[in-house]
């Protein structure tokens, strides 16, 4: 991808356009797809996610992360600021992500309605950036639609993506609709509108569930909504859960060349295995990606 095909939002002030367009290359490894590798599951799920039976017993160490996003040929690792200033200076060779907000799962949806304020803000991760001197390209932040505080996280995100863009870093929104009002997150209509709601705040990317659906082929054609929602926002789609190799390459290839994804948010599915299994899968989804 070269920089005259990269859409510019005019949020960018045109001293910061070479700065954005710096780091949407670093990003997207210059092919214009996002392959972002999620290391905020260290709040999001506690420690469930990472010990256990069915999981390689590296993950228990934070820095299995950072091992895997340095030498697995990711866009970007992120997570939120605390764990990048305890282990990035080790790892100046990655691109990261700061995710600014972040909640447990110990309050489920059924006592109380989601919500997830910012740990940390633009300013704060702009003057880290500066002080660390690490490849801090971008922020990223989590809404939950259908939320009685959908609203408060609307506000926090709309005011962080326009910060960002001030400074020359990417925003990406996490948006997933979710609430005792949402009865069917996974439902193509309603992740189309959150899609839709990521570009209404200006954007780069956004992270969305794929649709449910019988296999990952329908699963991606019901994609192709969220897409057209999205606009100029980039559709990134989530992991999920660990799965086999061949089956996991295959329903991302499918959200890419069938539904028009433009790039994959995976963390289970990488950091559960060893690091060298995860740096061979790395591979293997760089290659679908760069194609």
């Amino acid at each position: 991808m070269k920089r005259n095909e990269i859409n510019v939002p005019l949020s960018v002030p045109k001293k910061m356009q070479n700065v954005y367009l710096q780091n949407y290359l670093m990003a997207t490894r210059d092919t214009g797809k996002l392959f972002l590798f999620a290391g905020d599951q260290k709040i999001e799920h506690l420690n469930k996610d990472f010990y256990g039976s069915e999981i390689d017993k590296a993950d228990a160490d934070p820095e299995h992360l950072f091992k895997i996003a340095s030498q697995g040929k990711v866009g970007v690792f992120a997570t939120q600021l605390g764990l990048i200033s305890l282990y990035g200076q080790n790892y100046k060779d990655v691109n990261y992500i700061v995710k600014l907000n972040a909640k447990t799962d110990l309050v489920s949806v059924k006592q109380k309605d989601p919500i997830s304020f910012s740990l940390n803000t633009v300013d704060e991760v702009v003057e880290f950036k500066k002080n660390s001197g690490l490849n801090i390209v971008g922020v990223g932040y989590t809404i939950y639609l259908g939320s009685e505080f959908e609203g408060q996280m609307l506000a926090e995100a709309s005011r962080a993506v326009l910060k960002a863009h001030e400074n020359g870093l990417l925003a990406i929104l996490w948006v997933y609709p979710r609430g005792k009002a949402v009865k069917n997150e996974k439902n193509a209509k309603i992740i189309a509108g959150a899609a839709g709601v990521a570009a209404c705040l200006g954007a780069d990317f956004v992270k969305v569930n794929p649709p449910k659906a019988l296999d990952s082929k329908k699963s991606a054609q019901f994609l192709k909504q969220a897409v057209l929602a999205a606009g100029k926002t980039k559709i990134i789609c989530s992991g999920g859960k660990q799965k086999k190799e061949k089956e996991f390459l295959k329903e991302i290839s499918d959200l890419i060349n069938i539904g028009g994804a433009k790039g994959v948010a995976i963390g289970r599915n990488l950091h559960q295995r060893c690091l060298a299994d995860a740096v061979k899968l790395c591979k293997a989804i760089f290659k679908i990606l760069k194609k």
